[in-house]
């Protein structure tokens, strides 16, 4: 099937007439060859239940010319199922890749958020010559500023070619921090954001992008593969004062931004056209009637939390297969345009549109 249009929520096979595999995702455009990267988790072993021991098998990508129709270029950091000491063994929840280009070293850096049970979260670094890897570690257990790790997003600014990592500190504040020149380590220089707020409104899944010199990031609410309502704020410098828009999502009375989460923003080359790319981690209207009693049922869990500022020490894997019951194979995608209403980016929902 050849596809000229986007059908947000709907199933969206590649090539070859399978569906697409990329979850927590962003997607590259590569300048060199004008195609666009589309890469993420790929989830098509997660079938979930009381025996699945499997949370991904490795990030997947896919190349396109129109952003339509997507060829499979298969896994570029495969999972290591025979190492239960190595971060990339798939029972253990590798979470958002993000990969960036660093001029000066000449490789393409690729960071990911890893849980493993008990075991604190962090991240695993590595790095390769080609977007398509192969890529080798270069931290596999690392906590940037001695700090836990959730959701994030990484930026490299156009003009200075300083890059920048937004990260969510479980479960109590979004810390913003300046990468190293080779963007594989943070240089030391921070700031902190959304502070005091505690499941489910603690800000996760921060996804950043610029339009007329103005910084903006989308983030989501804390309610596992149950969606919520999304945020915008805008600021001008990174390190300085976040100022919250609300709800980008307009006429979404689920409060579940269309039962999504925005995962990345993509700038259409040549046009002033961003789209909003975000997981249906759960599709079916079930994932909606739940989402407002998984969050009640938060507020109260949470209810007497106290953060913990503690500096955090990597910890070794626990070295043992876990319980994954989370069936996510089936998840789809909600790609859909940005609009504005002064300064603020809006969304508004779609069965059916073309990028002219």
């Amino acid at each position: 099937m050849t596809y000229t249009s986007i059908r947000p929520g709907q199933v969206w096979n590649d090539t070859a007439g399978k569906p697409i595999q990329a979850h927590g995702f962003s997607v590259f455009y590569n300048e060199k060859d004008g195609l666009y990267y589309w890469y993420g988790e790929n989830k098509e072993k997660t079938k979930g239940g009381i025996f699945n021991k499997v949370w991904h098998w490795g990030v997947r990508c896919y190349t396109s010319k129109d952003l339509y129709n997507w060829d499979d270029k298969g896994l570029i950091i495969p999972p290591q199922p025979d190492d239960l000491t190595s971060p990339l063994h798939p029972t253990y929840c590798m979470d958002r890749p993000h990969i960036i280009y660093c001029e000066k070293t000449k490789k393409y850096v690729a960071w990911l958020k890893i849980m493993a049970g008990e075991v604190s979260q962090f991240m695993t670094v590595m790095q390769a010559d080609d977007f398509l890897g192969p890529y080798e570690f270069v931290h596999k257990i690392y906590k940037p500023l001695e700090m836990d790790t959730g959701d994030f997003a990484l930026h490299v600014d156009e003009e200075t070619k300083k890059a920048y990592i937004f990260f969510e500190r479980p479960h109590f504040e979004l810390v913003t921090a300046t990468l190293s020149d080779d963007y594989t380590e943070v240089s030391g220089e921070y700031s902190e954001h959304y502070k005091g707020l505690l499941p489910p409104y603690t800000r996760e899944a921060p996804t950043y992008f610029e339009r007329n010199g103005r910084k903006y990031l989308f983030t989501s609410g804390t309610s596992g593969y149950y969606p919520n309502k999304s945020q915008v704020c805008v600021f001008d410098d990174y390190h300085g004062e976040y100022t919250d828009l609300g709800n980008p999502h307009i006429g979404d009375e689920t409060n579940t931004s269309f039962s999504s989460q925005i995962t990345s923003v993509l700038k259409v080359p040549g046009k002033d056209l961003y789209i909003a790319c975000a997981d249906r981690w759960m599709p079916g209207k079930m994932a909606m009637k739940m989402s407002a009693q998984v969050i009640k049922g938060m507020e109260k869990h949470f209810k007497d939390y106290k953060p913990d500022y503690s500096p955090k020490k990597a910890e070794p894997l626990p070295g043992k297969l876990l319980k994954h019951t989370e069936k996510t194979c089936k998840s789809t995608y909600v790609w859909l345009p940005i609009e504005w209403e002064g300064e603020k980016p809006v969304i508004r929902w779609r069965d059916e549109w073309r990028l002219e």
